[in-house]
């Protein structure tokens, strides 16, 4: 992803966790506000809303917080994901971290519109003779299981899968190593997908779908700490900034484009042989003769 990261890694945003976080609550506030949740359903991720002109919905669902009863443990879920996903950040860099984010909110988006193929496909007679408005109810009802709760989780497996030995309190009293509650989460998450219908497999799959991606492309950093993907990123860096290959030399002071982005380069034609000089010795040099 290099030559995509130096052309738009200075369109990542920064602190990524943090603005999902103030989304979340953006949506706590609307549903304290709207206790019909008629607002809530206006946001939701509807491919057959979408395709009917209600466009907004394509970005306005992820300010659907996950459902929680309890204030206190709503705010200790919203830290502790701001938290592993800053620390994320900081170890991949805010474009990769950006890049893992919008991907599986991308994949979220592609398996919304092919569960609605899917069912057009299975269930076409059954959605035709429900006419217009109730196909909207139908797919309305199963946008719900398209939410940030999944993408939430894929960057929970994430910290676990870049630091398995890091450990936490459960429950705030057992220490347990978070490589084994990712494994416990992806047992239940199993059984989940096992037992939820068909919206749900789909929600699911398409969610993870970002995870799987990450864990098959990172496996060679799996076995990696934090401080060494660091010392290896810094390293990577410098042999391309040492052995990075120029267009434009000067020949009497060696500067390049590197040193001087701004400085300007042009051949001499007077010289004998392909001379280049920057702008300063371009007319005071001594000019190459052969012979």
């Amino acid at each position: 992803m290099s030559p995509f990261e130096r052309k738009f890694g200075k369109y990542a945003i920064r602190n990524l966790s943090f603005v999902l976080v103030l989304c979340y609550a953006v949506g706590y506030l609307l549903q304290m506000f709207d206790r019909s949740n008629t607002l809530i359903l206006y946001l939701t991720l509807d491919p057959y809303a979408i395709l009917h002109g209600q466009v907004w919905r394509l970005f306005t669902w992820i300010l659907i917080p996950p459902s929680s009863g309890n204030i206190f443990f709503t705010l200790i879920m919203l830290y502790f994901y701001c938290s592993i996903g800053t620390t994320l950040e900081r170890t991949w860099g805010t474009y990769r971290y950006n890049v893992y984010l919008f991907q599986g909110m991308l994949f979220t988006i592609a398996g919304s519109f092919l569960l609605m193929g899917y069912h057009y496909l299975f269930h076409g007679d059954s959605l035709a003779a429900m006419g217009a408005a109730g196909a909207q109810t139908y797919f309305l009802y199963a946008s719900l299981y398209f939410s940030t709760y999944y993408i939430n989780m894929s960057i929970f497996l994430a910290f676990a899968a870049t630091f398995p030995d890091v450990q936490v309190l459960l429950m705030f009293i057992i220490p347990i190593k978070v490589k084994w509650l990712g494994v416990i989460y992806g047992v239940i998450l199993l059984f989940e997908f096992l037992q939820t219908g068909v919206d749900g497999k789909f929600a699911i799959a398409a969610s993870l779908l970002n995870f799987a991606v990450f864990f098959f492309t990172s496996r060679n950093m799996m076995h990696l700490n934090p401080k060494q993907i660091h010392r290896r990123q810094e390293f990577k860096r410098d042999v391309r900034k040492n052995t990075g290959i120029t267009k434009h030399k000067c020949a009497i002071c060696g500067r390049t484009e590197v040193d001087s982005p701004n400085l300007q380069f042009r051949f001499c034609s007077k010289c004998d042989g392909n001379y280049e000089y920057c702008e300063e010795h371009l007319y005071t040099h001594t000019h190459v003769k052969r012979g």
